[in-house]
């Protein structure tokens, strides 16, 4: 008979997180007797900061959030206040800031593919590993994250904590040669965007498959991006405003941070969670691509997550490209704001999912109040729930490593804003 170890794995510090985060697991006699992802953001008092602040200052102040995801904070508090406000933005800014998201998902979803999970599936410890045994493949990918950068820069003024962007629109337009020049770099990149889905497609994974709600935002004509309601897999649709009626967040007594919930469980955002709900908004030539890969949708099997992201970068791509196509300069880029007070509520699709923001404004355009949701906090309790099943799927009788290796897998898998550790859980084991 094969005896049955009792194992407790402590990780302390989950490394280069925004916050501190740590992982506790504990299997007594065959059995996962405890198990928590305990995430601890420290006060970085962002909601704070912003009470009292003029409108004309959220955009930069937000898009400090997060230095992978900038578009995303800024993108969602603009619109937002637009909402209250009651500003008609010119067609013009409307594409263009869909432009400029997807120059966020191209580099955020293929730095995360290349530097981030691929690595976990190849045995690599790390991507300069992965670049040994698949060169090609990761400077590609490199390339591709490049150019993200770079459309991000066009309409940001700079990849890394835009300035770009205010509230009736854009600073400023880029002139023609630029988008020209960048239309080529799109075009060329289309090639290689098609070869990563096809090289995702092909890493053997594992097949996990768990029952979850997706949510994600949905769009009566486009694949979701910077506009939508949101939408879950069980029917509900509702506006940003609604959010409060059907999501709670509340802390769990192992960690700081607040874990979201959905009618009382919990539920799964980004790249997969956005695919299942909205791949009938995918392009044709998108969608034959995915079709060929053979992986059915809606998928149950979180490991899909990596696909997916592989997805949107061709999708971004097709994208920018069909609103840049003919691009025209406007008159301005912005268009005059009026503030009034109310409640400012907004949501858009970070490349990590959905991004709620809420303020409360004076007439001043000052805020009272302010509330921000990001993606890693709503998909907390999704993580907690995915490793269980996923360890109980794996085999808890694997040597430690093996148990290491394969929680480190599911964690990074949802990118949750723990990133770029060459070592992502560091293991103290206590065998009894």
């Amino acid at each position: 008979m094969t005896e049955r170890r009792s194992v407790a794995i402590h990780v302390p510090v989950l490394t280069r997180v925004e916050g501190e985060g740590a992982l506790d697991l504990r299997i007594e006699h065959g059995e996962i007797a405890e198990l928590r992802l305990r995430i601890f953001e420290p006060p970085r008092f962002f909601e704070k900061f912003l009470e009292g602040r003029h409108y004309t200052e959220i955009p930069d102040m937000v898009a400090r959030i997060c230095g992978i995801c900038p578009v995303a904070y800024q993108v969602t508090a603009v619109q937002a206040l637009e909402r209250l406000f009651g500003v008609e933005l010119d067609p013009w800014a409307h594409a263009m800031r869909r432009v400029f998201y997807c120059g966020e998902w191209i580099q955020s979803h293929s730095l995360h593919i290349h530097l981030l999970a691929a690595p976990d599936f190849f045995g690599c410890d790390n991507a300069i590993e992965l670049a040994r045994i698949a060169p090609d493949e990761v400077r590609r990918g490199l390339r591709i994250q490049g150019l993200g950068n770079e459309l991000m820069d066009l309409f940001g003024a700079r990849s890394v904590h835009p300035v770009g962007v205010r509230v009736g629109g854009f600073h400023g337009a880029p002139p023609l040669a630029r988008i020209r020049d960048m239309r080529e770099k799109l075009r060329a990149a289309l090639p290689e965007a098609e070869a990563l889905i096809r090289w995702t497609a092909a890493i053997p994974m594992p097949q996990d498959d768990q029952a979850f709600v997706s949510v994600a935002t949905r769009h009566p004509n486009d694949y979701a991006i910077e506009r939508g309601d949101i939408g879950t897999s069980d029917g509900l649709v509702i506006g940003a405003d609604a959010f409060d009626e059907h999501f709670v967040e509340r802390h769990e007594p192992h960690s700081t941070a607040l874990f979201s919930h959905y009618h009382g469980q919990p539920y799964l955002v980004g790249p997969l969670a956005r695919i299942n709900l909205n791949r009938d908004r995918l392009p044709e030539e998108v969608k034959m691509l995915l079709a060929e890969t053979g992986i059915a949708l809606p998928s149950r099997n979180i490991f899909h997550s990596l696909v997916a992201r592989a997805v949107e970068i061709l999708l971004a791509l097709h994208e920018a490209l069909r609103l840049l196509d003919d691009y025209r300069g406007p008159d301005s880029p912005w268009v005059p704001v009026t503030p009034r007070a109310g409640v400012a509520t907004g949501c858009t699709e970070a490349p990590r999912g959905l991004l709620w923001h809420r303020y409360e404004m004076d007439e001043a355009g000052c805020v009272i109040s302010a509330r921000i949701v990001p993606p890693t906090s709503q998909n907390q309790g999704r993580i907690e729930e995915d490793l269980r099943l996923s360890l109980l799927n794996f085999g808890l009788d694997h040597p430690d490593d093996a148990l290491r290796l394969h929680c480190e897998k599911v964690i990074r898998n949802y990118d949750p804003c723990i990133s770029c550790a060459t070592h992502f859980l560091r293991l103290n084991v206590e065998r009894t």
